[in-house]
């Protein structure tokens, strides 16, 4: 149809008003809309208050008697970062993705504004008792998470080195082993060294022995680097390991297929690692490696998880301090939003409505 007066009067008697608050016509909209606009038409600052996690409720909660109330999804951050094997500093990376700001509220391709239509609150970090002992760190995490799980909540952690992922699978695969997937630069199943099988190249490995992580529902995508040679186990026991250099050439919805396959109804973990990203996009991290992923490559894999049975998840790895930029903590905290809006459609929330 040209443009006419006609055209533009029809546009002003329907948007015209001047009232604010979002203005919203299409009642998916309008929803989101009146949820997040006052009605004087105004909504909170990105830039104001205290930082959390995607703009979440902060809730505490007490670590000796924890009191979740109705919480669906516990958002948490693990600064911690004694299993890294190269540069640290992800120990920063829970205050990195909690100080960025207009992640969300709607996320378009999956149709939901997981903060609203979740009961999900950033119940803050782990308390640690020794910022020096990782093994008693490790306990401090699957203690907390298991705090978590025994209150029916799926927990969603910010870390923090991967080392993080062991104890999370212990307390989450503790009924019964978890599938999982992974999405990362390295498979994390290297072997004890250095005199400690406790490290971030090795939680996989770990938790395959502790019976709490099944390898034949384990899926591996975007692995490159030169450390292929540390990674047998992976193969051995049976995980799908997708090399970077494969995904263009099977595709995102081939990659997409293959993990929904692998992983089928059954419960499952989801660890993101921000170095599965190449360096252009995500520099702050520990080992970063060249050929990987673009941030929209990784969006849709995510996205592709709609529906899969996800009984929690992490993004790991980010190191601020390495991107003058804030781009690794913008994509982290973006990453964080596609695995949370995941939680809207999994079955361990949906079974419970």
């Amino acid at each position: 149809m040209a443009w006419n007066d006609k055209k533009l009067e029809e546009l002003l008697a329907r948007y015209g008003s001047g009232h604010g608050g979002g203005e919203c016509i299409d009642p998916r909209f309008r929803k989101l809309a009146d949820r997040i606009f006052s009605k004087e038409g105004t909504c909170a600052t990105p830039y104001a208050g205290i930082p959390t996690f995607l703009a979440a409720p902060y809730l505490p909660v007490d670590q000796e008697s924890p009191d979740f109330r109705d919480l669906q999804v516990a958002m948490i951050g693990m600064p911690i970062d004694l299993g890294v094997s190269n540069r640290p500093g992800s120990r920063f990376g829970p205050r990195a993705l909690r100080s960025i700001e207009r992640i969300g509220p709607y996320n378009h391709v999956l149709d939901c504004a997981p903060v609203f239509d979740l009961k999900v609150a950033d119940i803050g970090d782990i308390s640690f008792a020794s910022r020096y002992r990782l093994e008693q760190s490790h306990d401090d995490i699957e203690r907390r998470i298991g705090q978590i799980v025994s209150a029916g909540i799926i927990p969603l952690s910010v870390g923090g080195d991967h080392s993080i992922t062991h104890p999370i699978l212990r307390a989450v695969g503790k009924k019964s082993p978890v599938g999982l997937i992974h999405i990362d630069a390295h498979c994390d199943t290297g072997a004890p060294f250095d005199q400690t099988k406790f490290h971030h190249g090795g939680p996989f490995r770990n938790a395959v022995f502790d019976g709490v992580l099944d390898p034949t529902r384990t899926i591996q995508i975007g692995i490159r680097g030169s450390a292929e040679y540390l990674w047998e186990f992976s193969y051995d026991s049976g995980m799908t390991v997708i090399h970077a250099e494969d995904i263009a050439k099977m595709g995102i919805d081939a990659v997409i297929e293959k993990a929904r396959a692998i992983i089928s109804d059954a419960p499952a973990y989801l660890s993101f690692d921000i170095d599965s990203l190449d360096p252009a996009f995500a520099p702050g991290t520990g080992t970063p490696e060249i050929g990987g992923l673009t941030t929209r490559e990784a969006q849709a894999i995510l996205r592709g998880m709609k529906g899969m049975n996800l009984v929690g998840g992490d993004v790991v790895e980010v190191a601020p301090q390495y991107d003058a930029t804030a781009n690794t903590a913008h994509a982290g905290a973006q990453m964080l939003f596609e695995i949370l809006s995941l939680m809207v459609f999994t079955p361990a929330v949906t079974k419970g409505n």
